[in-house]
């Protein structure tokens, strides 16, 4: 444990050269350093269990990781880097509803948060990856992301640069491979832990370090809210998530699932593997089938992973589409059952809360902010608050109460509980093969 709290205090020295002044910026920022495990709510247990073996911290490799991750260099225009899509200073986000690449090309997906990203079992909104050092193939070869032709392109292209010979030696003990270029941006990624929040030090002992509406909050999170049946969180496992995937209706008001399904599967029966779910799920309208795109399993449909709620007035804006501006819209989405669709997971049903039950909530996940990021939540919440007060395209108190929607002719806007094409979805919704999309009509 000494040894890795070492690693993780030390801030990391290192040369930074023709890096772009935005890159050299967040590469030099307090936020872009490699944090303590000191923290308030720190989970030393889990954190030991997940460093993997195969690939342990070390400080030549997180110093070499952290070159690499705001190297604009990694990309074919010289252009994008890692910290494009996360930015130290946005909660290692873009803050963007989907996020920007190469030739100012939009995916299909919102940029997760690398903060504490090291705990989850898999990665990607799809869980396409297993592991850090797995994802990181996805963004660098994608067309729309970081644009190198391949793995090949991008060992050739960093090998032609002088300084990265001696600091891969020096990490690695050998020349310049992907295997290594994966290790090292993970294990740079594997210091970005955030804990220590009041509400951490609420749950060490600190009766005072959350207010009485954020207490309120926590009440409801653990009951009429429903929040902890997917979002638990206790001692040893303080990351709020279940790590698995739910279909919770987001992408159900914009996708005809079955035909989408369909599609998916003859092409990924032609064309499988990662680099084409990868595709799929960044480039095309098929991303909304989510997990299914992975284990085209019928029960996966739209499901995603659902995500830790730490830092959250620092990621904005929500869910895997970034479709959600404030935290008030997605307890809205939630409050209502969500979007009413073949595949939507039984655990969303309409909650009933009320206005100032929904303050409360956001109260209390607000108090999940690191220290670091104080300042910047703060003005955030006011953000949203003011926002909230007058926009809220997802607020149906009727259907919140149960006195619309299920039991009723559906609701209207864009938001609605019945999403295009559901007279086509009544058939069988495992039945995904055989038939054309005209006999489901």
């Amino acid at each position: 444990m000494a040894r890795s709290k070492l690693i993780l205090w030390g801030v990391v020295t290192l040369a930074i050269f023709a890096f772009s002044s935005r890159a050299l910026a967040q590469a030099n920022q307090p936020l872009a350093q490699p944090k303590s495990t000191n923290q308030v709510g720190f989970p030393t247990d889990l954190y030991h269990w997940v460093i993997p073996p195969d690939n342990p911290l070390t400080p030549a490799k997180v110093s070499l990781g952290k070159e690499l991750f705001f190297d604009s260099r990694l990309s074919a225009d010289d252009k994008e880097s890692c910290s494009t899509c996360h930015d130290p200073q946005k909660g290692f986000t873009d803050q963007l509803p989907t996020s920007m690449g190469i030739h100012a090309q939009f995916g299909q997906r919102n940029a997760p948060s690398v903060l504490n990203a090291m705990f989850n079992t898999l990665q990607f909104w799809d869980g396409r990856a297993p592991t850090l050092e797995a994802q990181i193939q996805g963004p660098i070869t994608n067309p729309i992301e970081m644009g190198m032709a391949s793995m090949d392109a991008e060992v050739a292209k960093l090998r032609a640069i002088p300084e990265y010979a001696a600091d891969f030696q020096k990490a690695f003990g050998g020349q310049i491979t992907f295997h290594d270029i994966e290790r090292a941006i993970a294990s740079y990624e594997r210091t970005q832990v955030a804990f220590d929040s009041p509400f951490d030090r609420f749950l060490a002992g600190d009766q005072k370090a959350i207010s009485d509406q954020a207490k309120r909050g926590w009440a409801l999170y653990n009951g009429q809210g429903r929040c902890m049946s997917c979002h638990g969180v206790n001692p040893t496992q303080p990351l709020f998530t279940d790590f698995k995937f739910h279909n919770i209706g987001v992408s159900a008001h914009k996708s005809d699932f079955v035909p989408l399904a369909r599609k998916a599967l003859a092409l990924l029966s032609q064309k499988g593997g990662l680099q084409e779910i990868d595709r799929l799920a960044i480039q095309t309208d098929m991303s909304g089938l989510g997990r299914f795109l992975v284990t085209k399993q019928p029960h996966d449909i739209g499901g995603f992973r659902t995500m830790g709620l730490r830092n959250l007035l620092v990621t904005e804006p929500y869910f895997h589409d970034g479709s959600q501006a404030t935290l008030w819209d997605v307890i809205d989405h939630y409050n209502k059952g969500g979007v009413q669709n073949p595949y939507l997971d039984g655990g969303i049903v309409p909650l009933g809360l009320s206005e100032s039950q929904e303050d409360d909530l956001v109260a209390f996940l607000a108090t999940l902010t690191s220290p670091e990021y104080t300042k910047q939540a703060q003005k955030e919440y006011q953000e949203q608050f003011k926002r909230s007060r007058t926009d809220r395209p997802q607020r149906d108190e009727a259907a919140a109460m149960g006195l619309s929607g299920r039991n009723g002719p559906g609701f209207s806007g864009p938001f609605g509980d019945i999403g295009p094409g559901e007279a086509a979805m009544r058939e069988n919704p495992a039945d995904l093969g055989g038939r054309p999309v005209d006999s489901l009509k």
